[in-house]
């Protein structure tokens, strides 16, 4: 497949980058924790300190590295959630089309609900699909220099490909979520290595 290392899954985990989420870009209903590799969605009043980074109408966060390599992460997802990538230069203020994840063509995601999951971008949503087994850790493996952004549906020893985008990125791309249930969370996992297999 396009953009995507041979082997089995460990071959996607030698790729694996450390992320954290951004405060800054964080929606004012959005809770992060665990040293910025948690976020939550809670009913909430307090206004955090405005800035020109921070999604206003949209319960989105970002991470604060701009990928342009061949990366890969995992995250743990519940309640319902976006997990993607988008330029930097997503709109932070506007109507929810130029905003949200996978809605505008600044933006890759897919969307993570119980039972199945649907890609979306530039206001599509592509065939959904349910693996088996399902879970809710979802890999995520960008080829930036090749335009490949594959996700897959991560269990303790498989990798169930859900679908791959093909582009011709032209921005660094920042992984990005969208926490659209109330109480539902989206957790940066800490990727373990088959350090035997590196070591061959």
């Amino acid at each position: 497949m396009r953009g995507q290392p041979g082997g089995d899954m460990w071959s996607l985990k030698n790729f694996a980058c450390y992320l954290t989420f951004d405060p800054n870009t964080a929606n004012s209903e959005l809770h992060l924790n665990n040293r910025n590799r948690k976020v939550t969605r809670v009913w909430s009043d307090h206004w955090p300190t405005d800035h020109p980074d921070r999604f206003k109408r949209c319960s989105q966060v970002l991470c604060r590295e701009g990928l342009l390599d061949s990366v890969y992460w995992e995250v743990v997802w519940s309640g319902g959630a976006d997990i993607g990538v988008t330029y930097n230069s997503i709109s932070r203020d506007g109507d929810t089309v130029s905003c949200l994840l996978g809605h505008n063509d600044r933006s890759w995601s897919l969307e993570c609900s119980e039972g199945s999951y649907t890609p979306c971008h530039h206001n599509k949503r592509f065939r959904s699909s349910s693996p088996q087994p399902f879970t809710h850790r979802v890999g995520v493996f960008l080829n930036w220099s090749v335009g490949a952004l594959s996700f897959y549906c991560v269990s303790q020893d498989t990798m169930v490909h859900l679908h791959t985008f093909t582009s011709t990125f032209t921005e660094p791309l920042y992984p990005g979520f969208w926490v659209w249930a109330y109480d539902g969370s989206v957790s940066l996992c800490q990727v373990e290595l088959d350090w035997e297999r590196l070591l061959q």
